[in-house]
């Protein structure tokens, strides 16, 4: 259901519309098919999606903000659908984005799918951590996110164990087949330093660059972790609208999970 909300907004975005008619969109599929958006009311936040743009790391608030040509948005999803929660975000290309840019996205999607080959029985939470922290900050030179982490996730949106971005192989919970984890880099394209707006919610990055985030609900397997939530379906409506990723991120890409 993540996933097929997801594909809705990638249908849906180009530029001119506000943040907050994707929200309203959005929420309108989600309970069409039975589901509950699991953000809507969660902590005091008021709406079903997070939509963060451009130097927005997470949690922005949908609003009257109009996209343009060149934006970058995240959008975070979750589902309460047969009583479990499912959690997946994605961040789109609207319209010609900066190389720069679309570099760091790639970056951050393949990040996300290296960090899910970790997630094998045996293996402990570091070891995901230091699959993420390495691609992107050691080999591409990224700023990583500290404060803000993945999660367990199944019967309540955030459950134990936390799963940082940045870690040491060995280190932390050891995971065992069945666990289901919500992996999510969030990854700047200048310093690692955020602040969080009056708001309470909407985190930023300290020097105002870019920041990409990319999450999937993930069950931990024997030899490598499996994504439930799914990039196919949204990749391909994203080649199919011509008012996203004209400079042809999905072409130049990934490992697709």
């Amino acid at each position: 259901m993540v996933t097929a909300t997801l594909t809705e907004v990638a249908n849906f975005l180009k530029p001119g519309i506000t943040t907050l008619s994707i929200d309203t969109m959005a929420e309108q599929f989600i309970r069409d098919n039975g589901g509950v958006p699991s953000f809507k009311g969660y902590g005091g936040f008021k709406y079903s999606l997070c939509i963060s743009v451009n130097e927005v790391v997470v949690h922005g608030f949908p609003s009257d903000y109009v996209l343009k040509d060149g934006d970058i948005i995240s959008v975070d999803c979750g589902v309460y659908m047969n009583g479990y929660h499912g959690d997946h975000a994605y961040t789109f290309a609207i319209g010609d984005v900066k190389p720069e840019i679309l570099k760091l996205m790639r970056v951050t999607k393949e990040s996300l799918a290296r960090g899910i080959a970790q997630a094998k029985d045996g293996n402990r939470v570091g070891d995901i951590s230091f699959a993420v922290e390495d691609y992107t900050a050691r080999q591409n030179g990224y700023g990583v996110v500290r404060e803000l982490v993945g999660h367990g996730v199944g019967k309540k949106l955030h459950e134990d164990p936390q799963v940082p971005n940045y870690g040491r192989r060995g280190d932390g919970k050891r995971l065992k087949e069945g666990m289901v984890l919500a992996i999510e880099p969030m990854i700047n394209l200048g310093t690692r330093d955020v602040y969080t707006l009056s708001d309470g919610w909407t985190v930023v990055t300290a020097d105002g660059k870019p920041s990409v985030h990319y999450e999937h609900t993930v069950a931990v397997r024997k030899n490598s972790g499996e994504a439930l939530s799914n990039f196919a379906p949204i990749e391909a409506a994203e080649r199919n609208n011509p008012e996203l990723n004209k400079g042809h991120l999905t072409e130049e890409a990934v490992t697709t999970v």
